[in-house]
């Protein structure tokens, strides 16, 4: 390890968010880790290195700035922001499972745009940071019960791509998108119909830590090198 940076990860209780804390800890980083669930964050931190727990809500602004903000007085920088924090309640539109669409835009969007204003700021005085926004193969394509939640896919690729044009190069901004992926996220699914599709379209499915070897990619290239969007699905999924 010949660069060890502070790294900030959002939904890091379970999944691709948990695997890339873990990938990224045994890699010699400093990693401050945030999520509703703390004591699975404890359970990461308890397996070694330099890892720090903080209980993260990413809809609530102001606890999002805080986040950022604690990490900063406590390390003196940040270097990466992961924006992985995302849940996937699919169902049919005419479901009209409406609290369940609030819930996808709340976090998949809003909570994306919380860690970009609490981290931006700090990146731009210091001269450099990188943003890593975890998206979705839905951002591509869309289907049957996944609307709401491909559209929050989508925004989040098109947000990321939008600030990646906006910033200074010195500020790195990557879109990592995953296909189909062993997660939790399918447990969040009340819709019957949606839930039993789900069951069939992961029948081919990547571990996380596969994601997690992406990200960890784009954050380990030189200053000079902006990995911008990296898809990455099994092998089987079309």
């Amino acid at each position: 390890m010949t660069d060890s940076k502070t790294i900030l990860i959002t939904g890091a209780s379970s999944g691709i968010g948990a695997a890339t804390a873990r990938r990224l800890a045994a890699e010699g980083h400093t990693v401050v880790l945030g999520a509703r669930r703390t004591d699975r964050l404890e359970a990461i931190r308890a397996e070694g290195g330099d890892v720090y727990v903080d209980r993260l809500d990413v809809t609530d602004r102001a606890d999002m700035a805080r986040f950022v903000d604690t990490a900063v007085r406590t390390h003196g920088r940040i270097d990466v922001l992961i924006n992985n924090a995302g849940v996937m309640p699919l169902s049919r539109l005419d479901a009209l499972l409406v609290d369940e669409w609030d819930r996808m835009i709340d976090v998949n969007v809003r909570g994306l745009l919380h860690g970009i204003a609490a981290a931006l700021p700090h990146f731009q005085q210091q001269g450099t940071g990188h943003f890593v926004t975890v998206a979705s193969i839905g951002a591509h394509q869309v289907s049957p019960t996944a609307a709401v939640y491909c559209a929050t896919k989508y925004a989040a690729w098109a947000i990321t791509e939008g600030l990646r044009q906006e910033l200074d190069p010195a500020i790195r901004v990557t879109t990592v998108t995953p296909g189909v992926v062993e997660s939790e996220l399918a447990e969040s699914i009340s819709d019957p119909v949606a839930r039993d599709e789900m069951r069939v379209y992961r029948a081919n499915s990547i571990p996380a830590d596969a994601i997690a070897r992406a990200i960890s990619y784009a954050v380990g290239e030189p200053a000079g090198v902006d990995v911008n969007e990296i898809i990455v699905r099994p092998a089987a999924q079309r």
